[in-house]
């Protein structure tokens, strides 16, 4: 009893990592079977409102993050918190604000839910219950409001409650905004509104589509319209395409827009990017994932929050599930109310409304591995991409996407019969498909002579053969 007691001791001082706190990882495999794995991210940093000097946060809604500043909306208490992150990693409070001089009145804020920093560094604030944008400059001065639009689109009885908004690099102002379902609300760099882009597809469930041809009026009257949601938030990516979730669950649960309000988010992987694919309803939960919000990084990777679950999806530009943690709690890594998520390179700060806390999620050796992986790729560097990917696979067997990465970069390099095999042992049939195809056309091309020299002989030589043999006969018979 004594050696077992100090081998567990020894155990704890010469492998430490085990005792730390970790978090739930898991992917999926061609099976759809939820596969556990080493952890990608770990808490950093769990943030109260009391840890930071200026008492409880109160229903906070929204976050946003630029370089090392930190701007998150304290909604219950109508003002907005500025926190400068230090590079040994500690959060300092630069700024409380809670009202605006306008022609040198005070204008205090009223639910602000949302706030975004444009490249200029002016700020652009959804005061929700004040009806208003607020557009400020990096001193917090006042420049100039945005109001409910005079367009005949919007019903003249209806507020103007924007609660989510982005500024591209135009400066164009883009809000969703609640009640309003026909996509952003598209404002120019001069503030005057410009229509509305990227609105949800309708989706129709036949059954109830049917039910409503053979139904009277009165009683269509009575049933759900067949018209788009509103989009749950919104984001922008380094090349300044717009990223907005979906929270109903009943569509796509997270898109990405271009210019026309076109949807190009690339769907290759085993499933479409949607959250949870197998699902119960264990502790009361039940139903599929709703994304609160969604986070894009350098590489065109992108996190995904879980508002159902209280999980964080991170999905790679092909739209392959990288990994997936979190869940409902209250202890650390855990969210009873997710409401925003955003990053500070590579480390991500995730907000719950309930618990009035942000924590900040930083990379373990093996996330900053998949991330440098993805990076090399996408940087065309193919050989050191897959040499990544093989340390992963040293850390994760399981791991589907380090196969099929390496495969990826074999596919990029060449070398289509290594495809092949990682393909296949994954099940990844698009990609095997390609690299056969690929591997087909080289093959003819290298053997083709071959090839040519074979049919040649299979039609030329019986008739010269006949013809050989018919010539000596008849030099016989003369």
């Amino acid at each position: 009893m004594k050696k077992l007691f100090g081998l567990l001791l020894l155990s704890i001082f010469l492998f430490p990592a085990f005792a730390e706190p970790t978090n739930y990882t898991y992917n999926y495999d061609f099976w759809l079977e939820q596969v556990a794995s080493p952890d990608a991210y770990r808490v950093g940093a769990y943030i109260l409102g009391t840890t930071l000097g200026i008492g409880h946060f109160r229903d906070p809604q929204g976050l946003t993050i630029r370089d090392n500043r930190l701007y998150l909306c304290d909604s219950g208490n109508n003002r907005i918190i500025k926190i400068v992150v230090q590079e040994n990693g500690d959060h300092v409070v630069e700024a409380v604000v809670s009202s605006v001089l306008i022609d040198g009145q005070e204008s205090r804020f009223n639910y602000p839910m949302d706030i975004f920093e444009n490249r200029n560094g002016d700020l652009y604030i959804a005061d929700t219950n004040n009806q208003r944008v607020l557009i400020l400059d990096n001193n917090w001065n006042y420049k100039s409001s945005i109001l409910k639009p005079d367009d005949e689109s919007l019903d003249e009885f209806m507020d103007f409650l924007p609660f989510k908004l982005v500024v591209d690099f135009a400066n164009r102002l883009f809000i969703q905004a609640r009640n309003v379902n026909k996509g952003l609300m598209e404002f120019d760099n001069r503030g005057e509104f410009s229509g509305y882009m990227g609105a949800n597809r309708v989706t129709v469930n036949i059954i109830d589509y049917a039910w409503k041809l053979i139904s009277t009026q009165a009683q269509r009257d009575r049933m759900d319209l067949f018209i788009p949601t509103e989009y749950s938030n919104v984001a922008l990516d380094k090349d300044g395409f717009i990223y907005v979730t979906n929270a109903t669950g009943q569509t796509d649960p997270v898109r990405r827009l271009n210019a026309m309000g076109q949807d190009i988010l690339i769907r290759n992987g085993y499933e479409d990017p949607v959250g949870d694919l197998v699902f119960g309803n264990a502790g009361g939960i039940s139903g599929r994932s709703r994304f609160i919000d969604v986070v894009a990084f350098d590489n065109d990777s992108y996190a995904c929050f879980d508002r159902t679950r209280g999980r964080i999806f991170m999905y790679d530009f092909q739209g392959n599930l990288l990994y997936a943690f979190g869940g409902v709690g209250n202890r650390e890594g855990t969210f009873v109310q997710p409401v925003a998520l955003d990053r500070m390179g590579y480390s991500l700060y995730a907000l719950d409304s309930r618990t009035a806390a942000l924590t900040r999620f930083d990379l373990t050796g093996y996330g900053l591995l998949i991330n440098e992986a993805l990076n090399e790729y996408r940087a065309g560097r193919y050989e050191a991409s897959a040499e990544v990917w093989e340390d992963v696979l040293k850390m994760n067997g399981n791991y589907d996407l380090a196969y099929i990465g390496i495969g990826r970069a074999a596919l990029r390099q060449g070398e289509f019969q290594k495809a092949m095999k990682y393909y296949k042992l994954k099940h990844y049939r698009e990609g095997y498909g390609k690299a056969f195809q690929l591997y087909r056309k080289e093959w003819m091309e290298e053997n083709l002579w071959k090839i040519l020299v074979v049919l040649g002989v299979v039609f030329l030589l019986p008739p010269t053969v006949k013809f050989s043999l018919k010539t000596v006969k008849e030099i016989r018979e003369a």
